[in-house]
């Protein structure tokens, strides 16, 4: 198999299937190191499709027509976290990113692409076991989300609750 026919191999398994998929994973399928997945992936981005990197892997984007919003939250507690992730799932919409303004880097961005508590359960998984801490915790817990929603009432729902939880920062109205 040529690099090319390795990359446009990628570009469709990703493309079948709606979970992330680990450059391991991907490695394993097509004979190759976890490096020479990476490296493929970085073309593919570089020729302009858009794929994420998020703490499970790689995903497509599949711009589906949903909404997106930005909100501003802020919870210094894992406990608060789970609840924000459950809050946003259990109404409907997604989890794209987290988005803090550090004093010193400026805008720092991490793929979460958080669709379902499943998806969130393995987030915080991963954050335990890897001993790591949310990229909030740089800025006092205060941190940006794009969410994805299907419609308006779904969003308004999601800012409810964050709002009754004492987890929405300001009014994203």
């Amino acid at each position: 198999m040529t690099p090319d026919e390795r990359r446009n191999g990628i570009l469709k398994v990703l493309e079948e299937t709606e979970t992330p998929l680990s450059a391991t994973k991907l490695a394993r399928q097509f004979g190759v190191s976890r490096q020479i997945i990476v490296g493929d992936v970085a073309l593919l981005r570089a020729s302009e499709i858009k794929i994420f990197a998020t703490p499970r892997g790689y995903v497509l984007n599949r711009d589906s027509g949903s909404q997106k919003h930005t909100i501003a939250c802020r919870h210094e507690s894992l406990s608060l976290l789970q609840k924000e992730l459950y809050l946003v799932v259990d109404n409907g919409c997604g989890l794209i990113d987290v988005i803090v303004d550090h004093d010193l880097y400026g805008q720092i961005i991490g793929q979460l692409h958080i669709f379902s508590r499943h998806d969130a359960d393995e987030f915080l998984s991963r954050l335990n076991k890897t001993h790591s801490v949310p990229l909030s915790a740089l800025t006092g817990g205060v941190h940006l989300h794009t969410l994805s929603c299907p419609d308006e009432a779904s969003f308004r729902r999601v800012l409810e609750e964050l709002k009754k939880a004492g987890i929405l920062f300001e009014e994203n109205l």
